[in-house]
C-alpha cells in the first residue's frame, strides 16, 4: 500500500525543521513540505533544500506575495481594522492565506493530513486549523507541539542538533519571529518579563527612532477607492508599492510597536513589531477617509473596523460575517479617492495635507468670514430642538425638587417677536 502523504506548513525554522524528522519518526508516511513566501527575507533555494535534506519527499516554493496584498492586506486596509488599537495583524491575515495554499496542495497530491508547527499556546493553531476546516472539512491535522515530548524551544534546539538538523537559532538567541511584506514579529527571549525594555538589537526591519536621520522626510501617497496605487506620483504595483514604503519607513524609524495584547486561547502575550510601510499607508488612508466620508458613515465603520480585526485576529476570515463586512467597508470606499502628503520623522509618521475630489471640506462653508451658504442664525432653531431633551429633563427636576432659590428672583421672560420680554 502507499505511504500517506501529509502536507507540512513549512517556514524553514527551528519547528518546522525538526517536524519533518519527527513525522518520518512517528508516522509511515511521505511528508510534503510546502513554503509560501510572503514576503519573508529568505532564501527559498535554501529552504527546499534544508527541506529534502531533514527528509522531505516533495517541497513546494510558492510565491504569494501579490495575492496577500491585494486579497487580504488591502480589505483589511480599508476596513481600518486594528486589533486592540495596536497590532496591524500582519501575522493573522497572513495565516488563512497560507492555509489555503496549503490546503490546495493537499488536494493536488491527494493528502487528507495537514501538520504545522504552530504552539499549542499560540493564536496560529487556531488560524490555520478554522481555515482548513473551512476550506476542506475533510482533512485530518497534526499539530506536533500538542502531542510530541519537547516542551520549549530550548528543547527543539537539543532534538535538531541530536539529528543533525541545521538551525540559526541558538540558547542566547532564541526569539520567535514571524517576518512578511507587511511586517516582523517577535516574541519571547526576554520579551517574556513585560519589565524587561527590549533591546534596541532587536529590530530587523527598522532603525530606531534614535538613529533615523534628524530631518524628516515627505512623501505622497495616492488612493483609488481606498487602495493605495501610487508613491510620490509614480504609479507603483502591490508589491513594488509596499517594498517602496517599507523602505522609506524603516529608514525613519516607522512603525515598531511593544505591546500587551490578548491571545484568543486566553492568555496575555507580549510581542515587538515592526510595520513601518503598512503604518504609513493605515495613517495615510484614515486621514483621507476624514476628508471625504461623511460623519455618521465614519462612526459606523469605526464600529465594525473593530469586529472585523477580531475576526482576523482570530482566525475567521472565510467567515459570512468577515465577508459581509468587507462588502459594507467596500461601498465605503467608492468615493475614498485622492493624495495624502505624509510626514516621517523619528519614529512618527503623521499627515500633513490631503487632497480628493470628492472631498466634503469645502473651504466657503467652513471658513469664518461671511458666506452665501450658511445663515449663523440658523443655528439657534437648531439649538433649541437639539437641546430639546434637555430642556424637558431640567424642567421636570425643577417640577419634581422646586426652583433653585437663585431662579425665583429673576423676573419671568418668554421670547416674543425676535426678543425676550416680561
Amino acid at each position: 500500500m502507499a505511504k500517506e502523504k501529509i502536507v507540512l506548513a513549512c517556514s524553514g525554522g527551528l519547528d518546522t525543521s525538526i517536524i519533518i524528522a519527527w513525522l518520518k519518526e512517528h508516522y509511515d508516511c511521505e511528508v510534503i513540505a510546502v513554503c509560501c513566501n510572503t514576503g519573508q527575507k529568505e532564501d527559498f533555494d535554501a529552504i527546499e533544500k534544508k527541506a529534502y535534506a531533514t527528509g522531505a519527499d516533495k517541497a513546494y516554493i510558492l510565491d504569494i506575495q501579490e495575492e496577500f496584498i491585494t486579497d487580504f492586506i488591502y480589505p483589511t486596509l480599508k476596513a481600518d481594522a486594528i486589533y486592540e488599537n495596536d497590532y496591524l495583524l500582519g501575522t493573522s491575515m497572513a495565516r488563512p492565506l497560507q492555509a489555503k495554499k496549503i490546503v490546495e496542495i493537499a488536494e493536488k497530491e491527494g493528502a487528507f493530513t495537514i501538520a504545522h508547527g504552530c504552539t499549542g499556546k499560540g493564536n496560529d493553531q487556531v488560524r490555520f486549523e478554522s481555515t482548513i476546516h473551512a476550506l476542506n472539512p475533510a482533512i485530518k491535522i497534526i499539530a506536533p507541539w500538542r502531542i510530541w515530548d519537547l516542551q520549549s524551544r530550548e528543547q527543539c534546539i537539543e532534538y535538531a542538533h541530536a539529528h543533525n538538523i541545521p538551525i540559526s537559532q541558538t540558547v542566547e538567541k532564541i526569539y520567535s519571529r514571524d517576518e512578511n511584506i507587511w511586517h516582523i514579529s517577535h516574541e519571547g527571549g526576554n520579551l517574556e518579563n513585560p519589565w524587561n525594555e527590549h533591546k534596541a538589537d532587536i529590530h530587523v526591519l527598522s532603525k530606531t527612532p534614535e538613529d533615523a536621520p534628524d530631518v524628516p522626510t515627505y512623501v505622497e501617497i495616492d488612493f483609488e477607492k481606498g487602495i493605495p496605487v501610487a508613491v510620490d506620483g509614480k504609479q507603483l504595483p502591490p508589491v513594488e508599492l509596499l517594498k517602496t514604503l517599507n523602505k522609506l519607513g524603516s529608514e525613519n524609524g516607522i512603525g515598531t510597536i511593544d505591546i500587551i495584547e490578548n491571545r484568543l486561547v486566553g492568555m496575555k502575550s507580549r510581542g515587538v513589531y515592526e510595520t513601518p510601510g503598512g503604518t504609513i499607508l493605515f495613517a495615510a488612508h484614515k486621514d483621507l477617509e476624514k476628508l471625504i466620508l461623511d460623519r455618521d458613515t465614519l462612526q459606523y465603520r469605526n464600529i465594525v473596523s473593530q469586529k472585523f480585526a477580531q475576526l482576523v485576529y482570530d482566525g475567521l476570515w472565510f467567515t459570512p460575517l468577515r465577508k459581509a463586512i468587507s462588502a459594507f467597508v467596500d461601498e465605503t470606499q467608492e468615493f475614498v479617492t485622492g493624495t495624502v502628503k505624509m510626514k516621517l520623522y523619528k519614529g512618527t509618521a503623521w499627515p500633513v495635507a490631503s487632497k480628493s475630489p470628492y472631498s466634503l471640506y469645502n473651504e466657503e462653508f467652513a471658513t469664518f468670514s461671511e458666506d452665501e451658504v450658511y445663515d449663523q442664525s440658523d443655528a439657534e432653531g437648531f439649538i433649541n430642538l437639539f437641546s430639546l431633551p434637555l430642556k424637558i429633563r431640567a424642567i421636570q427636576k425643577q417640577n419634581l425638587e422646586g426652583v433653585p432659590e437663585a431662579q425665583k428672583a429673576l423676573p419671568k421672560k418668554i421670547f416674543k417677536g425676535g426678543s425676550f420680554v416680561e
